[in-house]
């Protein structure tokens, strides 16, 4: 885990945007794949609004019919002509690692192809020691940001990676401003149960933190998600601690309960999050073809706004 500073302090999605207008230069995203018009319209508004100078991979043709159907401008993008999606994904993974691109994007592919030259072990972008999803949120009846994860990426995590997960969570939220986070452990009650593995883990977690195997955060679990974001229903409970109803991150049990909360904030609580992945050597957006434009140019501007570089294991 890095020992580096802190970034200046985010405390709203809207501070992204602040940030990236203070800084004159624009990263270069890269999206591979990119003939599909959901993420050509993300990526022309990240462009207008001067986050982002974009470089598209994919079937030219294809990129060229939807920015004249929908009055997307081209001038001065650069396009590579690449009509297999495998190879698109391989060659933007190859600009971010030439310096040619700071940031990639998924595109008109699938996960698993968008994502196998970023694993490879050769070639690839994986720093850390696993790739793991976070959704940073801001909601009217929490009073900071968070992130949720991993709510898009591993499945069933066991102990171990549930350790990795929490170690990139903690340093993205470091580069946010965030000091010390506070990770909250979800489980479906606050006692140890031998027969539900989460609740275990989070006790594992727990004492871990405690005795500085986790570093620069501190973990509680498990925690029910009431007692998580809510001082008063942890106080009921009789839960009296740092993490309780203050939680920076919520560590999900599995990919289930992280996307069903995820789609839960965004549906109900109408909220418009950032996404991306963490622990490689760029920032990674994989978001959602349902996810809304408002969440597409989030992400795109967390990537843009947020320094993953200067890592060390």
């Amino acid at each position: 885990m890095s020992e580096q500073g802190t970034g200046k302090k985010i405390k709203t999605i809207a501070d992204l945007y602040n940030n990236i207008e203070k800084n004159p230069s624009r990263k270069k995203l890269v999206v591979a794949a990119a003939q599909d018009e959901h993420v050509l319209d993300a990526v022309t508004k990240a462009r207008e609004r001067g986050i982002v100078e974009p470089i598209l991979v994919g079937i030219r043709k294809k990129i060229i019919e939807i920015a004249d159907a929908h009055g997307y401008s081209l001038d001065n993008v650069r396009i590579i002509d690449e009509e297999d999606n495998v190879r698109a994904a391989e060659l933007s993974v190859q600009l971010v690692r030439d310096g040619e691109a700071d940031i990639l994007m998924k595109g008109l592919l699938d996960t698993a192809s968008y994502l196998r030259p970023v694993l490879d072990k050769t070639n690839g972008l994986r720093r850390g020691e696993a790739l793991s999803s976070i959704g940073l949120f801001e909601l009217k009846n929490y009073h900071k940001l968070f992130v949720l994860t991993d709510g898009g990426l591993n499945i069933a995590p066991d102990l171990k990676m549930k350790v990795a997960i929490i170690k990139n969570a903690v340093f993205f939220m470091r580069r946010l401003g965030v000091e010390i986070p506070k990770v909250a452990v979800l489980g479906a009650f606050e006692l140890v149960n031998i027969n539900m593995i989460a609740t275990v883990d989070a006790a594992l977690l727990s004492i871990m933190s405690q005795r500085g195997q986790v570093r620069n955060c501190i973990i509680d679990g498990p925690l029910s998600f009431d007692n998580a974001i809510s001082k008063k229903s942890a106080e009921f409970k009789g839960i009296h601690n740092d993490v309780a109803g203050d939680a920076d991150i919520l560590l999900a049990p599995n990919i289930e309960s992280g996307n069903a909360m995820y789609k839960s904030f965004v549906y109900f609580a109408g909220a418009s999050p950032a996404s991306m992945l963490l622990g490689a050597s760029a920032p990674i957006v994989l978001t959602s073809r349902a996810d809304s434009e408002a969440i597409k140019l989030n992400s795109i501007a967390l990537a843009a706004s947020v320094d993953l570089s200067d890592r060390s294991q």
